[in-house]
């Protein structure tokens, strides 16, 4: 009996759809990590959930986990490998769904007008670039750099740009911070109280789903309000100056 779609494969069919050897899957069967398969007569069916399982596995082990390590957390998931999957892959998505950009160095320097090797080295510190095995550079946010290219328009040095970028990423990381503190404060945690349930990942998932754009949202509109405030006390202060009679400024005319 064979099946062309994931419900009901045999070991050799789950070993060639997620590139596994039979003999690490029934390692990982006999460790605990992989449960069991349905039994039809004397053959072993394995479905969704086993593929989730596996993929799960390849996952950590390639970000450097131990499979001690994997069936602690899977233990603790209550085996919903599905779902912790879904949640590790929704951990790991770009925020609003920005992609990085790679290029050379020559690229960089021809971007930025200069071969200043302290602007590469600022730049990395910041967590702006990625270099990457190859030599080549990531540029984690391509519209952070495209705003960095207007500014460098406007007249504003690149390394003023950058002191500008390395302050407001502090603000920035206070910030990010509040809202994972409330994500854990009033979804993971009671849900980790709970016993990490089943039935509560879906809600988990959920939460963080929409945390990301509520929280793109309500910081453009708070720092829309912020901007605004700022400016008209910048510009009254302005008016202000200009509506001063020079003679009682202390200016003489000639």
């Amino acid at each position: 009996m064979t099946s062309s779609d994931d419900t009901c494969l045999t070991i050799d069919e789950l070993g060639r759809k997620i590139g596994m050897t039979v003999r690490n899957i029934r390692a990982h069967q006999s460790r605990g990590l992989l449960p069991a398969p349905e039994l039809r007569g004397r053959t072993g069916y394995y479905g969704p959930e086993h593929i989730s399982r596996l993929e799960l596995i390849q996952e950590l082990q390639t970000e450097g986990f131990n499979l001690e390590l994997i069936k602690r957390l899977l233990d603790g998931a209550g085996g919903s490998s599905g779902e912790v999957l879904r949640f590790k892959h929704a951990l790991a998505r770009p925020f609003g769904g920005e992609e990085p950009q790679t290029v050379g160095i020559a690229e960089l320097i021809a971007e930025w007008g200069t071969a200043d090797p302290k602007m590469l080295t600022k730049s990395l510190s910041l967590g702006l670039l990625r270099q990457l095995p190859d030599g080549r550079f990531e540029i984690l946010s391509p519209r952070l750099s495209k705003a960095g290219r207007e500014l460098q328009k406007l007249g504003v040095p690149l390394e003023r740009s950058l002191e500008f970028t390395a302050t407001v990423r502090e603000h920035a990381d206070r910030l990010a911070q509040i809202y994972v503190d409330l994500f854990l404060e009033t979804v993971w945690t009671p849900f980790e109280e709970a016993g990490r349930p089943a039935e509560g990942w879906p809600a988990v998932q959920d939460a963080l789903d929409r945390l990301q754009p509520l929280a793109s949202e309500s910081l453009l509109a708070l720092f829309g309000m912020a901007m605004r405030a700022a400016t008209d006390r910048a510009s009254a202060e302005a008016l202000k100056r200009m509506a001063v009679d020079p003679a009682d400024a202390g200016v003489t005319a000639s």
